[in-house]
């Protein structure tokens, strides 16, 4: 292959990529057509995308973009996928299709510029997503304030209470 057609390839890679910097690497080479094509719909409602690439094309896409610690994962037959919410997220899902097919094989990750492999992307999808995090964070700081009005309350609504039996009032 030229020189030129390569570098087509790779700036094609880079474009398909954009913005993303978290990335999976799994091998679907043992998936049957059927089972790769529902795993490939399955994650376009995600809006997670999967790109199989030859791997010299993957590593120089990658390293003129920034994205590291994929080196050693991008040998035999790679895909690439990216996109989700998060990198939680997309574990998450990534890992759930492994369970479900028994052909997909995830290799491993980059989060952040650190390579994982196969086992921390497992642990990394059993932990709290984005949302979670921000959901269980707004939790803890409004949690106080709950707490203070709802002491607030239960003496005021006794005394209150108390003033309506004094006055002879009726509900």
């Amino acid at each position: 292959m030229s020189r030129q057609v390569k570098d087509m390839q790779i700036e094609d890679l880079q474009s398909r990529i954009g913005d993303a910097r978290d990335m999976l690497v799994v091998d679907v080479s043992k998936l049957d057509a059927v089972s790769a094509n529902k795993w490939r719909l399955g994650l376009v409602d995600k809006q997670i995308h999967a790109f199989t690439v030859k791997n010299s094309i993957a590593r120089n896409a990658l390293a003129r973009i920034g994205v590291e610690g994929l080196d050693t994962l991008l040998a035999g037959p790679s895909t690439l996928v990216w996109g989700g919410d998060d990198v939680v997220a997309l574990s998450k899902e990534i890992s759930r299709w492994a369970r479900e097919l028994k052909g997909l094989e995830i290799r491993g990750a980059t989060v952040d510029g650190h390579g994982l492999d196969a086992g921390a992307v497992d642990a990394l999808s059993k932990s709290p997503g984005r949302a979670e995090l921000i959901a269980t964070l707004a939790g803890l700081l409004l949690a106080p304030g709950a707490q203070l009005a709802g002491a607030m309350q239960g003496p005021g609504g006794q005394l209150a209470g108390c003033l309506k039996k004094i006055s002879g009032e009726e509900d």
